[in-house]
């Protein structure tokens, strides 16, 4: 289903500030032994797959990675906001982000909500969840409780349609589907009557990732089989 057969078109949108992959891995103390988050910005235009960034790695692809989240978007302003309480500057990629966007709201952006990026098309799928190697890299004290409490994680995204994109492109918003779940509502605690018109979007043709999906239902006060629980 095609962003402009599956609803309206909306004109607002941002820009593309970086385009971010690996620089090297890193050891790390978590269960996989390293660590893929030490993105860095590339210069020039580069080729976006199904899987994500060409020259990108993803080390744990059980938990930040697959076709579901491909990629990992944030919010140059929210990134603004951490470097002010950080007292210091969050380079692009400093957050572990493929794509850092200025200008388009990615916490309000709804599940399944399609952007264009020069060539690439992609689905916003849900919210990235804050890790204790997240906290490493970033070395603060409470650091996953604190960008938790925030409420504004940034999101995966996954490749509608792969293309080639490079730093200064425009991000065009081309579809947003009929329901109020947001990535930062999805992050924060999806209320049953927003999951229940999300699955109902979903039972319409929306192709929500499976792993938002199981949320949403867990949510709804369903089970992944469907039916309503007593």
């Amino acid at each position: 289903m095609s962003a402009a057969a599956a609803g309206g078109h909306r004109a607002d949108g941002g820009v593309l500030g970086a385009v971010c992959v690996v620089a090297s891995l890193r050891p790390d103390d978590g269960t996989t032994g390293v660590t893929a988050i030490d993105k860095r910005p590339v210069d020039g235009p580069v080729r976006v797959g199904r899987y994500g960034v060409r020259g990108d790695v993803q080390a744990d692809r059980k938990h930040h990675g697959g076709l579901d989240k491909a990629l990992y978007a944030v919010d140059q302003a929210e990134v603004d906001h951490w470097a002010a309480v950080l007292g210091r500057d969050v380079p692009p990629g400093g957050f572990g982000e493929n794509l850092r966007i200025a200008g388009l709201r990615v916490d309000d952006a709804l599940l399944g909500e399609r952007w264009r990026i020069g060539e690439l098309e992609v689905e916003v799928t849900g919210p990235r969840t804050p890790c204790a190697t997240f906290a490493r890299w970033v070395g603060e004290d409470l650091w996953v409780r604190r960008y938790t409490e925030r409420g504004r994680p940034g999101a995966y995204l996954r490749v509608v349609q792969p293309g080639t994109v490079a730093a200064g492109d425009p991000v065009h918003v081309v579809w947003r589907p009929d329901h109020p779940v947001s990535v930062a509502v999805a992050f924060t605690g999806c209320p049953p009557e927003a999951a229940r018109a999300a699955l109902a979007a979903a039972a319409d043709g929306l192709d929500l990732a499976d792993y938002m999906l199981e949320a949403l239902e867990t949510a709804a006060g369903r089970t992944t089989h469907g039916g309503a629980q007593d």
